[in-house]
């Protein structure tokens, strides 16, 4: 018998509770604005980055381009996004949001900072602040490796 405990595994741990956290803000914006979870991390990265090609979008979400490429579809269909080319790079096309779009992000964003709230206080102060210290080492440690 292994002495491998998966439920104890802290990357799995960690991958069930960030799924949990975003299917829990999922049912938020699902409801109310109608949006995917890929339709939801484009309009966020683009809400808080501004302009963007579609492959920094990606990165930043770490979505494959082909769920990338069909939440900037629809939410050009919605008129929440626009699409310019790039002048030096015909194969590169920018993203950003619209006015409409923007409306939108606001809006969301309002409701996101409520559900981080609730789930701040489901942690508390002290298992905030460690919990922040562990993503932050992660963050610095783990990225600068996969680059």
């Amino acid at each position: 018998m292994s002495s491998f405990n998966l439920e104890q595994f802290l990357p799995f741990r960690l991958n069930r509770a960030a799924e949990w956290v975003s299917l829990g803000f999922f049912g938020d914006y699902r409801k109310v604005h109608k949006l995917t979870r890929p339709e939801w991390r484009v309009l966020a990265a683009l809400g808080a980055f501004g302009r963007m090609t579609a492959t920094e979008v990606g990165g930043n979400s770490t979505m494959h381009k082909t769920k990338v490429s069909r939440a900037v579809r629809s939410l050009e269909q919605r008129r929440w996004l626009k699409r310019t080319d790039d002048q030096a790079d015909r194969r590169v096309e920018h993203l950003e949001l619209t006015r409409e779009g923007r409306k939108g992000f606001e809006r969301i964003s309002r409701d996101a900072l409520a559900y981080e709230r609730r789930i701040a206080a489901l942690i508390g102060p002290e298992g905030l602040a460690g919990l922040d210290a562990g993503l932050a080492a992660i963050e610095r440690q783990l990225v600068k490796d996969t680059d």
